[in-house]
């Protein structure tokens, strides 16, 4: 039987039941008929404070975002919002060293966080009222809006910066030097956003064990938000996640979607980063909002959009292109964070035999979220500051980023071969400038005062085009799901939907006189030399 059908069926048969109650009530007597009134209210009252998501306006507090204007949000959003564990969020920059480059990013993790957890409330409210049959709890609505506030608690200095850059190389290192090694592979912010909704709820608990009870939420709400952090696993065979059963599943697609990237954390960051940068935004996540629907689509109930928004799905894939382009991997940038990672792995004690007191506690800071809340973009005024013989190397990196005496950028160009391991790039690069025949024969040119980068560029996915993991219905066909077809689409679409750039800098020395500013423009000229033949002669770079 169609869904349309069954659903047609279970109203009338609902409607069936409401009309033999009623003409039940007309019939019976006085006092029957005011205890079977009393019965009545009570189911009634029960349904409406399970499903009906109204929340008293003297219960909810008004923030002022530049984003989304005046957004309205639950007192115990409220209560979590004013824990340490939160409030660190306001010293950790959204973009890290981006507003370096532009100065306008210098937004925080707090505001986007409030963002997020004010536009996953409005998906959740959209799907409950214009679909009642899908049973969303005034439980389901407060933890799907907990978990987007809370879902980036666990980013470190600099954002990415911590989890992209600093966490690898402190790992690398440890082996390196064969030092006791704790970090777990592949380790990622969300982890910690986990530890740290486990900390802010003992904290809660300690000055009103009934907090969560009074909201009516349970430990297994809990377990529901930690797994909406963490996401859903789109290839998973069956459904394991213990905070909802799998006819919920549509829930885990809201705030970090493992399906198709499609989730309001993506809406907010890309609204408040276009808006805090200066570039257009294309993308309309307002309009999107309106035409989300859940349908069942291979027996699983997934977030699904109007077939004539795949335009304005596209342009939301392309705008994380054009920001990662433009900005989060913008040339100058990629290489202030490099050397902001670089400063804070020279200042970590744990990464030295003895762990010197003068130096600072950072990659061992993540085994308990009590150490690690104490790590935000502060450290680098602390190490700045610092008088410490140890920390004298990181300083002199945070004093050149200061001064603005950065690597000079040498060149960049893309890979149009795939599977070309860094290593590989590494080597022929130093080979090509080993076998370089100077025009300037004063100056010389090491390989090791020129390195190589990679930098992976994608709409989301990887190489794959991420509208294909996108399930579209009709107007006529509202409960009926499908990806899109290709002559749906525009044909001004890209072929591809990743490229790797691979980019040359120069580094500099010390401080330098007006005689080593000229050799180093020297040497900066013959490198761009050097790497123009290396692009036409390797690997099929234009």
């Amino acid at each position: 039987m169609l869904h349309s059908e069954q659903t047609k069926k279970t109203l009338s048969d609902h409607r069936k039941s409401l009309q033999d109650l009623k003409k039940s009530y007309e019939e019976s007597e006085e006092p029957e008929k005011q205890q079977l009134w009393e019965i009545i209210n009570d189911e009634l009252q029960d349904i409406l404070k399970k499903y009906f998501l109204f929340f008293s306006k003297k219960q909810m507090k008004i923030f002022n975002d530049p984003i989304h204007g005046h957004i309205e949000l639950h007192p115990l959003l409220v209560k979590i919002t004013d824990t340490p564990q939160f409030q660190r969020l306001r010293h950790i920059k959204q973009l890290g060293g981006t507003y370096l480059v532009y100065p306008g990013a210098s937004h925080n993790r707090f505001e986007h966080s409030l963002g997020v957890a004010y536009l996953a409330g409005c998906l959740v409210k959209i799907l409950h009222d214009n679909q009642p049959e899908l049973k969303i709890t005034k439980q389901d609505f407060l933890s799907v809006q907990i978990a987007g506030l809370c879902h980036d608690l666990g980013h470190g200095p600099f954002s990415h910066v911590f989890d992209g850059l600093v966490i690898p190389k402190a790992k690398k290192i440890k082996q390196i030097k064969g030092l006791p090694d704790e970090i777990p592979e592949k380790w990622k912010h969300e982890q910690m956003s986990v530890q740290m909704i486990d900390d802010i709820v003992k904290s809660l608990k300690a000055e009103n064990e009934d907090v969560l009870k009074e909201h009516e939420l349970d430990d297994r709400d809990v377990i529901f938000i930690k797994e909406l952090i963490e996401g859903a696993k789109a290839s998973a065979a069956e459904w394991t996640y213990k905070g909802r059963d799998e006819d919920k599943s549509f829930l885990y697609e809201i705030v970090a979607n493992k399906q198709n990237g499609i989730d309001v954390d993506k809406w907010d960051y890309f609204a408040r980063d276009c808006h805090h940068l200066g570039i257009r935004n294309s993308f309309d996540h307002q309009r999107l909002l309106k035409f989300a629907r859940v349908c069942e689509v291979n027996g699983t109930n997934h977030i699904c959009f109007r077939d004539k928004e795949a335009d304005n799905v596209y342009d939301m894939f392309r705008t994380r292109y054009t920001l990662h382009r433009q900005a989060y991997q913008h040339k100058i940038c990629n290489i202030i964070e490099e050397m902001f990672a670089e400063a804070l792995v020279l200042a970590d004690r744990d990464l030295h035999e003895g762990k010197p007191e003068d130096m600072l506690k950072i990659s061992e800071a993540i085994k308990t979220a009590e150490e690690y809340s104490k790590l935000t973009d502060e450290i680098f005024e602390q190490i700045s500051s610092s008088t410490a013989e140890n920390l004298q190397k990181s300083r002199d990196i945070l004093d050149k980023i200061v001064r603005r005496k950065l690597p000079k950028f040498v060149g960049e160009a893309r890979l149009t071969e795939k599977n070309v391991s860094k290593e590989e790039l590494r080597t022929t690069w130093k080979a090509a400038v080993q076998k370089y025949k100077l025009d300037n024969p004063t100056v010389s040119l090491n390989a090791e005062d020129l390195p190589v980068y990679v930098v992976d560029l994608d709409h989301g996915m990887k190489d794959k085009n991420p509208i294909e993991s996108v399930y579209f219905y009709s107007k006529r066909k509202p409960n009926e799901a499908s990806t899109i077809k290709d002559y749906q689409l525009s044909s001004f679409l890209p072929k591809t939907f990743n490229e790797e750039l691979v980019r040359v800098y120069y580094r500099r020395t010390g401080d330098q006189t007006a005689e080593d500013k000229e050799e180093e423009k020297k040497k900066v000229e013959e490198a761009e030399k050097c790497f123009q033949i290396w692009c036409s002669n390797n690997f099929g770079l234009p």
